[in-house]
């Protein structure tokens, strides 16, 4: 069957977060400043204990059916266990989010060969983003800022669907909104658990971009392995003919 879409993972496929998980400290500082000069008044040390407790609780059930709230769920929960009841769609908390990705964007920048693979290939597919991230709009912005929004004909986020790879859902939404089959399409990601076993378990093949070291999953085979981007287009070559 021949290819007429290709999906990507966003983080460490298209756009790579510098020095690992070095973001998360100064994104979680900002965050809190911001909410303690609009009322929360507790001690940063307290805030990052609750927070964390706040995650381990969520993730606890929402492992159970890769669920993936979105990260105002986290804050309101966090804020709760300090004494302080607000809702996840109070506007205090979407205001926090958005000085945490302010702050998570310093450490992200696209990979070198995103915006021309993509270039090459949005006239002959459909292109579309399938991202594990529970600030959707973090994902929205940073294609805005490196002007690849409207490249992609679908960019599902895990955090506003409240679903997250491997779940053949997640892709599956994709695949109905670009309006191709799972055999029509090509998953392409940096993770062999999220990204190669969730394509395939959709019924995509998937080309596994190697960024690092990775335990081996021996039920997890990619179709194509590369280490960069720019090796893509001859592997989508050969599945055309």
């Amino acid at each position: 069957m021949a290819i007429k879409a290709v999906l990507f993972d966003l983080f460490d496929t298209l756009l790579i977060i510098k020095k690992n998980h070095d973001f998360y400290s100064p994104s979680l500082t900002r965050m809190y400043k911001f909410l303690n000069q609009n009322g929360i008044d507790v001690s940063l040390e307290k805030f990052q204990e609750a927070h964390a407790k706040a995650r381990d609780q969520l993730y606890a059930k929402a492992d159970l059916n890769l669920e993936e709230p979105h990260f105002k769920v986290r804050l309101a929960l966090t804020l709760k266990l300090l004494g302080y009841n607000c809702d996840a769609s109070s506007p205090l908390l979407a205001a926090a989010c958005a000085e945490w990705c302010q702050e998570f964007l310093k450490f992200v920048d696209p990979d070198k060969d995103a915006e021309p693979l993509l270039r090459s290939l949005c006239d002959r597919y459909k292109l579309g983003i399938v991202s594990n991230y529970a600030i959707p709009e973090c994902a929205d912005t940073l294609l805005a800022k490196y002007g690849l929004t409207n490249l992609f004909g679908t960019v599902i986020v895990s955090g506003a669907v409240n679903k997250r790879k491997p779940s053949p859902k997640i892709f599956k939404r994709a695949l109905n909104e670009l309006g191709v089959s799972a055999g029509e399409a090509v998953f392409v990601g940096d993770t062999l658990d999220a990204d190669v076993e969730g394509g395939k378990s959709a019924g995509m093949k998937a080309i596994y971009i190697k960024r690092r070291d990775e335990r081996p999953v021996e039920t997890v085979v990619p179709d194509f392995t590369v280490t960069s981007l720019a090796e893509i287009p001859p592997i989508l070559q050969k599945l055309r003919t």
